[in-house]
């Protein structure tokens, strides 16, 4: 099933691309830098990227901010708050940060992809507070590496 969803392009990203999907089966549609000059990331460094788009989510719906795969792999460069969250109600430009884990410095250049967006569908819930939970798991409540390594 195909979604339909609003999308704005910003007067700052005219010759930017859409999101779109690299191949028939990606999950994720690839998001485009719409800076106003090259931008050199040093090694550490933060920043924010703008992608020069607005969307509008269908309630029960959210945008996930995802890193590249080739850009982690390759050079280091990842989304900082991976994954990002784009609500619902959210209908400012999105923005993704991005970090320098590599060791040399990243050039990051107008219409580069820089990160990936998935959007899935969210549950509400309500809480159902108990004064025990129901132990009765292999796991229990062994926590960081109980399953092994």
């Amino acid at each position: 099933m195909m979604l339909n969803i609003q999308i704005q392009k910003l007067p700052h990203a005219k010759d930017i691309e859409l999101p779109n999907y690299g191949s028939e089966n990606c999950s994720g549609l690839d998001l485009y830098a719409a800076i106003k000059k090259k931008i050199k990331l040093k090694k550490g460094e933060i920043i924010i990227v703008p992608t020069g788009i607005k969307i509008a989510l269908k309630k029960n719906l959210e945008a996930q901010v995802r890193p590249r795969s080739g850009l982690a792999a390759n050079y280091g460069i990842t989304v900082l708050n991976t994954p990002g969250t784009i609500d619902a109600d959210y209908r400012g430009e999105i923005k993704i940060i991005l970090i320098n884990h590599g060791k040399k410095i990243f050039q990051i250049e107008r219409g580069m992809r820089i990160a990936q967006l998935i959007i899935a569908r969210i549950e509400k819930i309500k809480w159902s507070e108990k004064k025990k939970l129901n132990a009765k798991t292999k796991r229990k409540d062994s926590g960081f590496g109980s399953t092994g390594i």
